[in-house]
């Protein structure tokens, strides 16, 4: 009697989610081989990670509670502290990582300068060939991308050409000690500039935050608890959209008061949610100033758009990530816009076998929308979904860029925009569909749906 040959899935990255990739798909008794460039498990939560991906500095905090953050079936010990810091984080991977046998399976040291489709592929039988720095080749029926978009730093040119002080993007920031009794000034109003200015400004001589529009900084405890306890009632199935976004307003207000007080220019559209635990406090107390943007930079001297100008030790470019794909020709899949064509924001229309796994931001925790992910692609792994055609995905893909465009103010963050409960219920549905298509009964393959609700107001865990 014959054996079945097992499926071989390359996966690209040992982060959170590379391994959660792997470990569903060794599940599903696959053949798996994971790459990794330096010699860590954990990826961007290795502090000084020799890969030189991470973008952790030293005060580096999760944005979204321990349990929220947790994988399904892999608890956080209980004696870490409720916002994990990245040595908690990092540890934790590296337990989910030898608990389900997956560490034996990482070739470290090992960078991907190739994915491309083998000879042999064809729609019906997949086959990629992936080289690395190591030589050759080899091939794969599959491959998953994990490899992340958050290492890449997305520089404004006049910042980093025209200020002649120190200067350095947030992904360069690790201590705040280097910086005491400097003037610094802070471009940027997401997680990692809210940080960073937090960290400075009482040691700082002067600590400048600039933003473009006003953020959205969701408190991370209220009452003492974290907020998403008091704000999940409302994050049910059949609670609408508008009164969860004003239950969500309505106890940050609570916390922080007005938004429009602060000092940032009004958006008329939604922006990346921030969450930060002092910053505010810190406004308040004028420990950190606001300007709404810079006008002009002459040497050290920085002119804001209000007209004001002052002089400054240090520019900080909190301004975001470039997504790059250096080991994947344009020809397969491009990157337009700091944007992925990817049906589900997972699947390259015109190549079967080619996955993208973690590429998103979003309203809630990264592992936790990554499992929905993986098991939505094992099914197609497993032979019991069938992918529409090309057209149908493209008007998916179409669609969903037309609601990023309406929903959210433009900025590259928002081409990978996704909001947990609606994109869970994309997933269940074209699953459903795509079961049906492969004539097979459709049943629940557990996305977003077995498992109790979590914060779904708190970031992505990257620290964007």
């Amino acid at each position: 009697m014959q054996t079945k040959k097992r499926k071989s899935i390359a996966i690209v990255g040992a982060g959170a989610a590379g391994l959660c990739a792997a470990k569903h798909m060794l599940e599903a008794e696959c053949d798996v081989t994971i790459f990794e460039i330096g010699t860590c498990i954990g990826g961007m939560w290795v502090y000084g990670n020799d890969n030189k991906l991470s973008s952790a500095y030293k005060t580096l905090h999760i944005n979204t509670a321990r349990d929220l953050t947790a994988f399904k079936d892999f608890a956080f010990d209980p004696s870490v502290q409720p916002f994990p810091d990245h040595r908690d984080m990092a540890a934790y991977l590296q337990a989910y990582a030898q608990h389900f046998d997956i560490a034996r399976r990482i070739r470290f040291k090992t960078r991907v300068t190739d994915v491309r489709p083998a000879v042999s592929h064809s729609d019906e039988h997949p086959r990629w060939s992936i080289e690395t720095d190591c030589g050759g080749a080899e091939e794969f029926d599959s491959v998953i991308v994990a490899s992340g978009h958050l290492s890449t730093p997305d520089e404004v040119p006049m910042l980093r050409d025209e200020f002649k002080g120190e200067y350095l993007h947030s992904h360069d920031y690790k201590d705040p000690a280097q910086f005491a009794s400097k003037r610094v000034c802070i471009v940027g109003v997401g997680n990692s500039s809210c940080d960073i200015a937090s960290d400075l400004c009482t040691t700082a001589e002067r600590t400048v935050l600039v933003g473009r529009s006003t953020p959205l900084i969701i408190p991370k405890l209220i009452f003492g608890r974290p907020f998403w306890d008091v704000v999940k009632p409302f994050y049910k199935p059949w609670v609408p959209q508008a009164v969860r976004t004003r239950a969500v307003k309505f106890f940050t207000w609570v916390v922080h008061g007005d938004m429009n007080t602060l000092g940032f220019a009004p958006s008329a559209k939604k922006v990346h949610a921030t969450s930060n635990a002092t910053i505010v406090n810190h406004i308040k107390y004028h420990r950190v100033a606001v300007k709404q943007g810079i006008a002009s930079i002459s040497g050290k001297q920085i002119t804001f758009s209000d007209g004001h100008a002052e002089m400054f030790d240090t520019l900080i470019a909190a301004t975001g990530y470039a997504l790059e794909l250096p080991f994947i020709k344009p020809e397969i899949v491009s990157v337009e816009n700091n944007s992925l064509d990817l049906y589900m924001r997972i699947v390259p229309p015109k190549w079967r076998g080619l996955y993208f796994l973690g590429f998103f931001n979003s309203d809630s925790a990264l592992n936790w929308i990554v499992e929905g992910q993986i098991r939505w692609i094992r099914e197609f792994e497993l032979g019991r979904a069938q992918l529409p055609s090309i057209g149908e995905m493209r008007e998916e893909i179409a669609a969903r860029r037309a609601w990023v465009q309406k929903t959210f103010k433009e900025s590259a963050r928002h081409g990978i925009e996704v909001e947990h409960m609606p994109y869970f219920g994309d997933l269940r549905r074209s699953m459903k569909a795509a079961q049906q298509r492969a004539s097979k009964p459709a049943y629940d393959v557990g996305i977003g749906s077995d498992r109790p609700l979590r914060q779904a107001v708190s970031l992505s865990a990257a620290k964007v």
